[in-house]
């Protein structure tokens, strides 16, 4: 008798724990202030309305930790927050499971969320999260007479003198220069794409080579505002953002020539539960929840319904749609990444951005 009672508590017991571990998925993204946001807007919004607990798990790298757990049969995140680049390299590995974008919810009037997100924002491995932008950010301080308004602007630094900042990698480097040179955002990629586009873009640096620091690190860009190393740096736009706004600094953005990216939520192959993971991008989806996490992170819903709907930061005062890429007015004249042309060119162009720096 005694040992059937503690065989049957032990089942009892493993039976809760089965069904405590169905109730539950976790969240894998890179952490910091977005898996605080996307805790806030998401994850315990999603706990509230379906009583699944959303566990929000923090990685430096989710695509590698993602790869290496499918690969070995032991997954253990349901669902993953990966870069654009990463999206493709993991769904022609069959890595990831295909997302339908029918099983995302619909906008508000109606319109199927296949019409409704931005360009590149559906992918047959993966929806968008959000929207985030390489913008100018300058020193409000440094031009008394007049702020820049343009690329043009940047590259000129007769009427606005200072140094500039740039990332120190092709991707960004490359397509900024052809818009300083007049390059029409939906005509850089054709133009990249040539030998002759090529050259083209590593000349329009040269006008400016002499006057660059270099950056890696996305806070450097503000911290080279801030100590007036630079005048004008290209930039996050989150970084500037938190830097004006929670930080007090004299920044300023200039949206013409932005360059869109995206971040993505993917669900690895033997995730623990794909149902719950696909229910969690349903409802992380929807474009008033988008708008949501806009609240807390300067980060734009990639849905275009959901423009509307953002409203203030966290502090309760301050206005988010003149800080956000997918503003319309901040869009207008921006370029959306291509992933999959640095996907083709990337290792080329590298190389060639390299041998540039060193000559």
């Amino acid at each position: 008798m005694t040992r059937r009672l503690i065989a049957g508590t032990a089942l009892a017991l493993i039976a809760a724990g089965t069904a405590q571990a169905q109730d539950s998925i976790n969240i894998t993204t890179y952490g910091g202030a977005f898996a605080a946001a996307v805790n806030e807007a998401y994850a315990r919004p999603f706990t509230e309305a379906t009583g699944i607990q959303a566990n929000m798990v923090d990685n430096s790298d989710p695509p590698a930790k993602l790869k290496a757990e499918v690969e070995a049969g032991n997954v253990t995140s349901d669902v993953y927050d990966v870069e654009q680049s990463d999206v493709i390299r993991l769904c022609d590995e069959g890595l990831i499971e295909p997302i339908d974008p029918e099983a995302l919810p619909a906008a508000a009037d109606g319109t199927p969320a296949a019409d409704d997100y931005l360009p590149q924002a559906l992918h047959e491995c993966a929806t968008a999260i959000m929207v985030w932008s390489t913008v100018i950010a300058y020193d409000t301080s440094a031009f008394p007479n007049g702020a820049p308004a343009s690329v043009a602007d940047f590259f000129d630094t007769a009427k606005f003198p200072g140094k500039r900042g740039i990332i120190k990698r092709p991707k960004y480097a490359l397509e900024f220069a052809l818009l300083g040179d007049g390059v029409a955002p939906d005509e850089v990629y054709d133009v990249l794409s040539t030998d002759e586009g090529v050259e083209r873009a590593f000349a329009k640096l040269d006008t400016i080579k002499d006057q660059v620091v270099w950056w890696e690190a996305g806070a450097q860009a503000p911290q080279l505002l801030a100590d007036k190393e630079v005048s004008m740096t290209l930039a996050y736009n989150g970084r500037i953002f938190d830097a004006i706004v929670d930080e007090g600094k004299p920044f300023g953005f200039v949206w013409d020539g932005a360059n869109l990216d995206m971040d993505y939520w993917v669900i690895p192959k033997g995730a623990p539960d794909v149902e719950k993971s696909m229910q969690f991008i349903a409802f992380a989806s929807d474009p008033a929840r988008q708008a949501d996490l806009s609240k807390y992170i300067a980060y734009g819903p990639p849905r275009k319904s959901a423009a509307a709907s953002v409203g203030t930061y966290k502090d309760g005062t301050t206005q988010m749609a003149p800080y956000l890429p997918t503003t319309p007015a901040n869009a207008e004249k921006a370029l959306v990444n291509d992933a999959g042309f640095w996907a083709d060119h990337g290792t080329e162009l590298t190389e060639r951005f390299n041998a540039w720096l060193a000559s």
